[in-house]
This record gives C-alpha cells, structure tokens and sequence, in this order.
C-alpha cells in the first residue's frame, strides 16, 4: 500500500506514449489539487500487450484488448497502484469487477492517420502493395477501399512502426492521429482518414482513468480532471460495443459527434475482409441508452450467423 507521504500511483504500461499519458495525468492533479509533483509516483508495469508486440499472432488470437490492461487492473485491485491511465480504446467494456472508469480527458482527433514514404493516400498505393497494421478493424476498411493489398501484421509502439516504415517493411500503414500528436509526430502523418468513412475504434483518441470503485476519495479526485462532453460520447460508444460483445475480434468502429446536447452516434461492423459492411446511426441525450440502441440495431441488421464467423475463431 501506498506511504503516507504518497498522494497516488498511478499505473501505465512503459511505452513512450503511455509514459507521456501518465506524466500528463501527474501534471493535472498537482495543477488541479495544489500538491507537489514529487508525490505522485508513477509506476510502470509490463502487460501482456507488451509481450506480443514481437509475435506473430495478432491480439484477437490470444486474448483481446484485455491484454494491455490486466496487469494494471491486478496491481490497482492489490493497492500497488490507485490509478490507471489507459487508451480507452484499449479497455475492454466489462471491466474487472472492483473497477471502474472514472474520468476521461479532453478527446484528441479521432482520426486514423494515413502513413507512407512512397505516395501520399491510400489510393495511390501500387497494386498488391503491403500494408501493414494490427487492427483487423483498420485491415477491413483498408480492404473495403482496396481489396487488392497485402495486409500484414505490424507491431510495435508508434516510434518503433515509424521506423519500421521509414526502413521500407511496409509500403503504408494507419496509426491514430491522437497518439501521433501527443508524442509530438503529428508531422508524420501523410494524410488523415476521413472519420465519415474509417470510423475509428470506439473510444479512439480519449485517455481514461480507472480507479478501484470503492474509493471514493480517489474517484473524485480523479473525477475533476473528467471532460462532460468525452465523457458522453466514449459511454455511448462503449455501450454501443458491449451490446456487440465487441472485442479485438470483431471490426467494428463507432464516431459519436455532441451538438447542442444531442448525440448522434454512428457504428459500423464489418468483415474481416471488408467487402460487407452494416451501419447504423441515431441520436438521444442519453449515452448508454444511446449506444445500446445503436448496438441492438446492428445486431439485428447483422444476424446471428454474420456474427457467430468471430465467436468460432
């Protein structure tokens, strides 16, 4: 358990870009509650994400988005560390019991950034040209646009892909523009996806913060760094996700837009080779209602043998 001189620690997987996402959350606690940086310790634990980043088995194969958080969810449950910083996009939407999501940053761009040194869009890439990425969501869309490309697995955190296709391993790829920009490599994007067509992974482009759901000094103070808006929009696509039983094994994407206090929500859940594609939309002022409408729509319009390809994977 944590000292008495302590005032939290906070959780986060150790690649440049979590580090980043901890250190900021650092920042906004002693700016908003007034305490000494010094006192805030930020503990980095090894996931099991992390552990396949070299493998050549893709994340729906041996565990889902669970992977990047469960060691941090374990060392919160324990008391090793009270808050964990996640990619929102990263937490799968039942939570460890004993856990929950109690505040969400301002949201970055939610776009997918196109990435290549040879060409500059998606549609100039030669034919049969290798793109490369993790996301079998991004994999779909890419091949519903260009069913003739070479789609194969690329791993690694953000500076290490750029590298990677810096070195000719791939002739483009996709990362989210909101990590590009929070590690400051905004520049590398070629292009933007057009967020109307790739929607991205629901929740894309929010850091979420998760704390043991009884502590309740710890959520509120965690629940004043909270953006109302984000807020809304990553509950809406999460519930929208839960009714899918959404995980890295399904390529599904959700964009939620606010507009005077209304939401509208679009999801989308493809196949694995994009070819065949459903949508659904709609609006409401409540997010989890909301969502599992959306949800429940596109299940319906999917049906049951459309869905049951990724539960007997």
């Amino acid at each position: 358990m944590q000292s008495p001189q302590t005032f939290a620690r906070i959780g986060t997987r150790g690649s440049p870009l979590a580090l980043m996402q901890a250190r900021l959350v650092r920042s906004l606690l002693t700016s908003t509650h007034g305490i000494d940086e010094d006192d805030i310790e930020i503990v980095v634990l090894s996931t099991g994400g992390d552990h396949i980043q070299v493998s050549n088995a893709s994340l729906s194969e041996i565990g889902g988005k669970g992977l990047f958080t469960k060691e941090i969810d374990e060392a919160m449950l324990t008391g090793r560390v009270d808050i964990g910083v996640h990619s929102s996009k990263d937490v799968a939407t039942q939570m460890s019991d004993g856990l929950a999501l109690a505040a969400f940053f301002e949201r970055e761009d939610v776009r997918d950034a196109f990435l290549s040194v040879k060409v500059q869009s998606l549609d100039q890439l030669a034919e049969h040209a290798k793109f490369r990425t993790f996301s079998i969501r991004r994999a779909a869309q890419v091949l519903r646009q260009r069913p003739d490309l070479q789609i194969v697995p690329f791993r690694g955190n953000v500076g290490a892909r750029l590298q990677k296709l810096a070195d000719g391993v791939a002739d483009a790829t996709l990362l989210a523009m909101a990590g590009l920009n929070r590690l400051g490599e905004g520049h590398r994007a070629t292009g933007q996806m057009d967020p109307e067509i790739f929607l991205p992974a629901p929740a894309q482009g929010a850091i979420g913060l998760a704390v043991r759901s009884d502590d309740t000094r710890m959520a509120g103070l965690v629940a004043a760094l909270d953006h109302p808006p984000t807020n809304l929009a990553i509950t809406a696509e999460r519930a929208m996700l839960a009714v899918l039983d959404g995980s890295c094994r399904t390529p599904v994407g959700a964009l939620t837009r606010l507009d005077d206090g209304t939401l509208t929500l679009k999801g989308q859940i493809l196949s694995l080779d994009g070819q065949t594609a459903f949508d659904s939309a709609a609006t409401g002022v409540d997010p989890l209602a909301l969502g599992r409408r959306v949800g429940a729509d596109l299940l319906a319009r999917v049906g049951s043998e459309f869905m049951a390809q990724w539960t007997a994977t």
